[in-house]
């Protein structure tokens, strides 16, 4: 795997050429294509994903048929079932490429044994994992509390070039409402 790649995946890390290296030996890289689906619910989930260009998103359908998208993994993003992935469980949602998508995985043994070789890796990860985490809590309360307006402000500045790249049923069922509530939002804005 090229340097320059290993470079941009790992830009807020500190480690050595050849850390990078001994990293990139862990990663496969996969192409995509618009429509696949890279996990699909009940499968045992193996690998976390770095979004190097393109669009994938994470969905569970709930008892009525109803398609809830629980997060959108663009370029530079990290994306699995992580509930399923650190537990070793059997995956909730599903995950499909919603845009051509050239990425990189990485399994959870191959994340394991490099946390115990590179002390930074591990910092990394964790950093991102924290983020993660800050991120899911404000989107929860967002949700229970943000009037549709204030939840479509705080998801373009999450994601400020998503609207190119998905489709607007999408984008609604992320934010918990209709597609005609969204176009609502859209033209007071």
């Amino acid at each position: 795997m090229e340097l320059s790649i290993l470079t941009e995946i790992f830009q807020e890390g500190t480690f050595s050429e050849e850390e990078l290296s001994n990293i990139g030996g862990s990663l496969t890289e996969l192409s995509l294509k618009k429509g696949d689906i890279l996990l699909q619910k009940g499968e045992t989930v193996f690998h976390t994903h770095y979004v190097y260009r393109g669009c994938l998103r994470s969905f569970f359908i709930d008892e009525t048929g109803k398609d809830h998208t629980l997060q959108f993994a663009i370029d530079d993003w990290w994306i699995s079932d992580y509930t399923a992935f650190f537990a070793g469980d059997k995956a909730m949602m599903d995950i499909e490429c919603i845009q051509d998508t050239l990425s990189y995985r990485m399994s959870r043994k191959d994340m394991e044994q490099l946390y115990l070789e590179i002390p930074a890796f591990e910092t990394f990860f964790r950093k991102k994992l924290e983020k993660r985490i800050v991120a899911f809590h404000k989107r929860t309360l967002g949700n229970l509390a943000l009037p549709a307006k204030e939840r479509y402000l705080s998801f373009i500045e999450t994601y400020p070039t998503i609207e190119q790249k998905v489709k607007n049923y999408h984008i609604a069922s992320y934010l918990g409402m209709t597609t005609e509530s969204l176009s609502r939002v859209r033209k007071e804005i």
